[in-house]
């Protein structure tokens, strides 16, 4: 069978972003924070670090996004907290610095003991296992790299995207993240071995998740260091041109001049931002002035706490501390 160039068009034009549009819609989603730098709320439950980990329950199915700094960080706090991961397969790596892998060999191990499928699958992104040299002399300084045969000797397989693609019905990895805009959060004394030699690495593996709800897209990045707009816009594009109708996790804005908090908050503000959750290097004053400067309120643009966590239909519950 023939078609004309005229009808392949319309195929490209109208049928594609309607078939887009189809993706699956999550129903149930509930993101909780299980390793940040804030912590305290009473009775004290979870130590706080320099660090980055999260729980994200969609429609029945669980993935732990990002393992925290220290080893024994997250199975503490999934402990004080009354979390359980034991059954939990899928892991998400978003990026190869230490305060995001650290605790990948600790919690696979721990669960692996009574169920070898725990944590046993872990999505990163391509160029996540690239030399990295230390400015100052040379050394390795990848997080992953040390974790990886330890990681894939006890039975886990990491699995790496070079694109995007649904890991989960409604849920997207992004896979490396394009830079369209000239957003710089990222250390800018890093050096990355690649193909082409020695470069500044922009962390060009930095990835997040994106899940497709009713209210629109929930963008879940680790550090962000890709720029949250970029990852917003990129998210927009890849499963639907929807709202983002909340952020929660590492922005890299602790350090951002005020010029480049108003141009971020200008642009999450066309998106339809209506919560932020900000937790691990957004920073504590880079929350409160995205929240001044997107228009929402204490409920619904708040710092992230081991613990606190957003909830599809219901916002985000800070904890006492944050509140």
């Amino acid at each position: 069978m023939k078609f004309s160039t005229q009808f392949l068009v319309f195929l490209f034009i109208v049928a594609a972003p309607a078939m887009r549009a189809q993706t699956h819609e999550v129903q149930t989603l509930r993101v909780t924070v299980l390793s940040t730098m804030l912590a305290g709320d009473p009775p004290f439950k979870g130590i706080g670090e320099w660090g980055f980990s999260a729980l994200i329950e969609a429609d029945g199915h669980r993935i732990l996004f990002d393992t925290g700094e220290r080893s024994e960080t997250v199975l503490h706090n999934a402990r004080e907290l009354g979390v359980d991961l034991s059954d939990i397969t899928e892991v998400v790596i978003t990026h190869n610095h230490w305060d995001h892998v650290g605790g990948l060999l600790a919690l696979r191990h721990e669960f692996s003991k009574e169920k070898p499928t725990a944590l046993s699958r872990a999505h990163v992104a391509e160029g996540i296992f690239l030399n990295r040299a230390s400015p100052t002399d040379q050394t390795e300084t990848n997080g992953l790299l040390p974790l990886k045969v330890e990681y894939e000797t006890s039975g886990g397989v990491f699995i790496v995207h070079d694109k995007q693609q649904e890991i989960l019905p409604g849920v997207w990895f992004t896979g490396p993240i394009p830079r369209v805009h000239h957003e710089r959060n990222f250390p800018s004394s890093g050096k990355v071995k690649t193909a082409q030699g020695l470069v500044e690495d922009n962390i060009p593996e930095d990835a997040a998740l994106v899940i497709n709800t009713s209210q629109g897209l929930v963008v879940v990045p680790g550090c962000g260091h890709a720029g949250i707009v970029n990852t917003a816009e990129y998210a927009r594009k890849i499963v639907r041109p929807a709202t983002v109708y909340a952020v929660i996790g590492g922005l890299h804005l602790f350090l951002a001049n005020d010029s480049t908090l108003a141009w971020t908050a200008t642009k999450l503000r066309k998106f339809g931002l209506a919560y932020l959750l900000g937790a691990h290097c957004t920073g504590i004053e880079a929350t409160f002035r995205l929240r001044e400067l997107t228009g929402l309120n204490r409920q619904t643009a708040v710092v992230g706490a081991v613990g606190s966590s957003f909830t599809l239909g219901k916002g985000i519950d800070p904890l006492l501390l944050a509140r």
